[in-house]
């Protein structure tokens, strides 16, 4: 038992942090304050009512929810009218329904589980931040109170949103791949059990279905020049993914009809009166409209409250943009020192780029400049922030050998402080009704 507590020490000392600070955004962020809070609820709400949600007409009103937000969610305004989630996967309204049941209907309680599912993306994302960084435990230590205490992040996963359970799947994902590409031979019960991960993820959100190309190329790259091992280990990998995505894809079908496999057509053609992104480019221009993409994103990657609403004071986020820009000149230098992205592992930098990628290509059409939009890379993220911040503390440590400890700790010991005043100063005064 001492020899467990001495090895994962700082995930322990992480954790400490993140369930207090989770417990208190989780209790006193005003109810429905997280974005699309209502329409996640009301998805578990049905299925406790025994209907299983289909997105129709009547389900998103652009006015209606213009209101409820303006009035801060006053008691007079209704949410039941907000379902415009039914097209979701059902994966983690299904895991929240008994919990409904027994709370009888808790918020408070469905935000709870949300918050236990981030304690096993912590786990996993550590986990994997061992893997990569095997001879500088330091570096790890890093990357888990980034992931953990990351303000943004804590927010979404303290509100009923089934992005909890989507990056918990991704970075369970990443860990089996991981520890994967670091043995010599693949056994068919870890390629299963990787298979059954990715089909869970495309029972949960169409932004952890990004985990499958990832996985595809890394077996290409892994067996391009053995094309019966290939086919045999494809077989293995995606056959189980498949088949239980094709429960749900084909529940679109008959419901939805035509090729909506995914349901996303059905939802466009309800939610409407969204803001274009041509509308922007028409009214202030390509550059503007760019600008505002870099910095409402960058904003809201570290904690843009509520419906993106409650900034952070500018101070802050220059503080924030300092400090990134550091860590943005370390990870270049290093990696022009090796040129390399071994040490970061090509398959999370594959998905960095394709999770990139996909927000971009959002926002070419809607204005959805969320940074919590690229937290499904978050562990490769993470991973990038550690390496950056090797750079300036490697010669530290090489100096003060107790700042190998030290340092990572005071990093989350600031993440936490930022949290506790997010919360008091600006989320809880700026939210309540």
């Amino acid at each position: 038992m001492d020899s467990f507590v001495r090895r994962h020490a700082f995930l322990i000392f992480v954790l400490a942090l993140y369930l207090p600070a989770g417990f208190l955004f989780a209790t006193k962020t005003p109810a429905w304050q997280a974005p699309d809070e209502p329409a996640h609820y009301n998805y578990i709400r049905q299925l406790a009512d025994g209907r299983f949600p289909v997105i129709e007409e009547g389900d998103y009103n652009q006015a209606h929810l213009d209101d409820i937000l303006e009035s801060r969610f006053a008691p007079g305004y209704s949410i039941e009218p907000l379902e415009y989630e039914d097209y979701q996967p059902p994966a983690y309204y299904l895991l929240q329904t008994p919990v409904y049941e027994i709370s009888n209907g808790s918020l408070t309680a469905l935000r709870l589980l949300s918050l236990l599912l981030g304690v096993g993306i912590v786990i996993l994302a550590h986990a994997t931040f061992r893997l990569l960084f095997p001879q500088t435990g330091w570096l790890a230590w890093i990357a888990t109170a980034f992931v953990a205490l990351l303000p943004q992040h804590l927010a979404i996963l303290t509100s009923v949103n089934n992005d909890a359970l989507a990056w918990l799947l991704v970075a369970a994902s990443l860990y089996l791949l991981v520890r994967l590409e670091q043995q010599e031979s693949l056994s068919r019960r870890d390629l299963s059990l990787f298979g059954l991960l990715l089909g869970l993820c495309l029972l949960t959100k169409v932004t952890a279905y990004l985990m499958l190309p990832v996985a595809g190329l890394w077996l290409l790259g892994r067996f391009w020049r053995h094309w019966r091992d290939l086919l045999a280990h494809a077989a293995t990998l995606f056959l189980p993914a498949l088949l239980l995505g094709l429960v749900w894809w084909v529940r679109n079908l008959v419901v939805y009809g035509g090729l909506d496999f995914l349901g996303t057509a059905a939802h466009n053609s309800v939610v409407t009166g969204q803001l274009q992104t041509e509308t922007w480019v028409s009214q202030f221009g390509l550059a503007e409209t760019v600008r505002r993409l870099l910095l409402t994103t960058f904003h809201s990657f570290w904690g843009q409250f509520g419906w993106m609403g409650v900034p952070m004071p500018g101070w802050v986020y220059s503080l924030l943009a300092l400090f990134s820009l550091a860590l943005l000149v370390g990870l270049l230098w290093r990696w022009s020192k090796t040129w390399q992205v071994k040490s970061l592992h090509w398959p999370l930098l594959l998905l960095f780029i394709l999770n990139l990628g996909l927000f971009l290509a959002y926002n070419l059409t809607f204005v959805q400049h969320q940074g919590r939009y690229l937290f499904t890379s978050l562990v490769p993220i993470g991973a990038g922030v550690a390496l950056g911040a090797g750079v300036w503390i490697r010669p530290i440590i090489a100096r003060f050998s107790p700042a190998a400890f030290l340092l990572p700790a005071g990093l989350a010991l600031g993440l936490f402080l930022l949290d506790m005043i997010a919360l008091s100063r600006w989320i809880v005064p700026n939210l309540t009704p």
